[in-house]
């Protein structure tokens, strides 16, 4: 088995006993000790699902027995001394979207109920390789769009969970699962991991494959994902990232010292307000103002307010000609017969069609100049410092998002990761996000686990869902 050499400390607020609340790497410490098993793991996890998911419609598919049987296959492995994979008896959930040789993919669409692909997407096989258990898929918004499923928020449910990825969040906040995957067009994985308070990671685009999954758009769709410690985003990124001189500029750019290392000197990071920083919410402004002021205290860092340039007042705007314009074209077949395909897919649609060739290739052509503007910006810091969303989960589960700055980072191709770290008077959590240069994913989870060193974001999340406290006590 892969040899855990650093074990994140243990929650001491989660119930005792319940293997479910583990952390990935801590489960992979205790199967490697041979104090749990993968069974058990697992069977922790379908009862937490068993329990909490009629009220929270994380997942749109599970298969307990088929998860089981992967479970008993990685305790075989372990027993007979076989070597197994980096993720050996971890659970994680996918994202319906992603193609499983032996799930349903469905899209979160009635036109595709039941569809059995026939094969698994690459980041499905890279979990299977690496002996993860995988027990179902989890619910996502109508084609990964804008029309939300049933999911609801693990802190309060009358609250919307976020964007397209939310099954997929909720399941790893309210412990069903310690991993899982989520797909960002605009803000579908930093978003849903802000509001239900979480760690979410959006690499760098490209960085995991999207062969065998649901096709958005071409320069935007990026493939990341949920967990509940900084130690586990660094975990499932090593076992699903692409490698090897077959993808050279990745390749490159992740063994370079001088790009994934900073040596002894000071952290550079900036602290951006951004567009849409005037939509967000006081408390939420005023949050992070004070992280930035406590972070440029730290010794070791060195942190300066920057604004970026005016072509980024425009990211949105690039953004809904790309997006709407491929939506026109993906989704043509669907919406062609006008029967199960919601309205605000259709004013998409309709929306994408008005757009002309011309205006689509001068969007590609502002997206590569603000993509490298951006890289040349990052080349003097370390990390970007911003808000994730504009304050906490609103009521409702189909409100309408306040405007933030996610999208421009999935623009740009830089890999963001959502630190959560703040909640509002309801005690309802919202976060804070790193930014780093494209390919320079390492080094951004090396700051966060700084910033987790240095004790300015949590070791687990903050915090636990009330309800599921109340129903342990």
């Amino acid at each position: 088995m892969r040899k855990i050499t650093q074990v994140h400390p243990v929650d001491k607020s989660r119930p005792a006993g319940k293997l479910n609340y583990l952390s990935a790497i801590e489960s992979l410490h205790l199967l490697e000790r041979g104090e749990i098993t993968a069974l058990a793991l697992l069977e922790d996890c379908l009862a937490q699902i068993g329990e909490f998911d009629g009220l929270l419609q994380a997942w749109v598919h599970l298969d307990c027995e088929l998860g089981k049987a992967q479970a008993r296959a990685v305790d075989e492995k372990i027993r007979s001394g076989q070597r197994v994979g980096p993720l050996a008896g971890v659970p994680v959930g996918i994202k319906d979207i992603f193609n499983a040789i032996d799930m349903p993919t469905q899209m979160g669409s009635p036109i595709w109920k039941g569809f059995m692909p026939g094969n698994d997407a690459r980041v499905v096989h890279s979990l299977r390789m690496a002996d993860a258990v995988l027990p179902g898929k989890t619910v996502t918004a109508e084609f990964a769009v804008h029309t939300p499923g049933p999911t609801r928020n693990p802190h309060d449910p009358q609250c919307t969970p976020g964007t397209s990825s939310s099954g997929s969040a909720v399941a790893v906040a309210s412990y069903m699962v310690p991993l899982a995957l989520g797909t960002q067009t605009a803000g579908s994985i930093l978003r849903p991991a802000s509001y239900c308070g979480i760690y979410g990671f959006k690499p760098s685009f490209g960085l995991i494959p999207r062969t065998g999954m649901l096709k958005t758009t071409d320069t935007l769709d990026t493939v990341g994902y949920f967990a509940r410690t900084v130690e586990d985003l660094e975990l499932l990124l090593g076992a699903i990232r692409v490698h090897g001189p077959d993808y050279p500029l990745s390749h490159a750019a992740l063994n370079d010292p001088s790009r994934q290392e900073k040596g002894s000197r000071p952290w550079r990071v900036a602290f951006v307000r951004g567009p849409k920083w005037d939509d967000a919410e006081a408390y939420a402004r005023t949050a992070v103002e004070g992280f930035a002021k406590r972070l440029g205290m730290e010794e070791g860092v060195i942190l300066e307010e920057v604004a970026l340039s005016d072509d980024f007042s425009k990211a949105h705007d690039v953004h809904g000609v790309i997006y709407d314009k491929t939506l026109a074209y993906y989704f043509k077949e669907e919406c062609r017969h006008h029967t199960l395909i919601s309205p605000i897919m259709y004013e998409i649609v309709e929306r994408g069609k008005g757009i002309s060739l011309a205006q689509y290739q001068a969007g590609l052509q502002e997206q590569s100049r603000l993509v490298q503007q951006f890289d040349e910006m990052l080349q003097r810091y370390d990390a970007l410092l911003t808000l994730t969303t504009g304050g906490a989960a609103q009521k409702g589960l189909d409100t309408t998002d306040r405007p933030d700055t996610c999208l421009i980072w999935t623009l740009c191709g830089a890999p963001a990761v959502n630190l959560p770290v703040f909640s509002d008077s309801r005690g309802m959590p919202f976060g804070a996000q790193i930014i780093g240069r494209r390919y320079n994913d390492l080094l951004l989870l090396k700051f966060a686990r700084f910033l987790r060193g240095r004790q300015l974001i949590p070791q687990a999340p903050n915090p636990i869902p009330a309800f599921l406290k109340s129903a342990h006590s």
